[in-house]
């Protein structure tokens, strides 16, 4: 089984819209798929009705989803933390304290074009957010198709 966890600041856009596009197009059997956020001011919060409208579009529902608070315990039970933003991923490795086993990455690394993906909280742009996650999702189950189960991205 894969064990993904998916990071952003508040758990209530683009790490869930990650968390519920990946559970939409993989087998649940084979992966284990959580998100959680860096900040604790969202925790509780359900996801933010432009996220989820966004995911409604494309068939993906995420009802019942609730901003988490990443814990130092998650480091554990994580093959992949995935990060939407370099800032995510320095604040995931201060939260664990540190990453010996190269767990902490940006979602994007695994793509031709690695980069941030853009919070659409502050943007507005819900679609361009879905599209750089929906492009990471694709890198991501390549590089696990390639026979890759842990390790480095691209």
């Amino acid at each position: 089984m894969v064990r993904v966890l998916f990071v952003c600041l508040g758990n209530i856009c683009r790490s869930p819209m990650a968390e519920f596009m990946l559970k939409s197009k993989v087998d649940e059997k084979e992966f284990y798929i959580r998100s959680a956020g860096t900040s604790s001011e969202e925790e509780g919060n359900p996801v933010y009705p432009p996220a989820r409208a966004e995911l409604a579009a494309h068939g993906i529902f995420c009802e019942g989803k609730r901003a988490a608070w990443l814990q130092k315990k998650d480091y554990e039970n994580y093959d992949f933390i995935l990060c939407m933003e370099q800032r995510n991923v320095v604040s995931a490795r201060h939260i664990f304290g540190s990453d010996p086993q190269n767990k902490v990455k940006r979602l994007l690394d695994f793509s031709k074009s690695p980069r941030d993906i853009a919070d659409p909280w502050y943007t507005g742009n819900f679609t361009r957010t879905y599209e750089d996650i929906e492009e990471g999702l694709e890198a991501f189950l390549d590089f696990l198709q390639s026979g890759h189960s842990g390790g480095k991205a691209k």
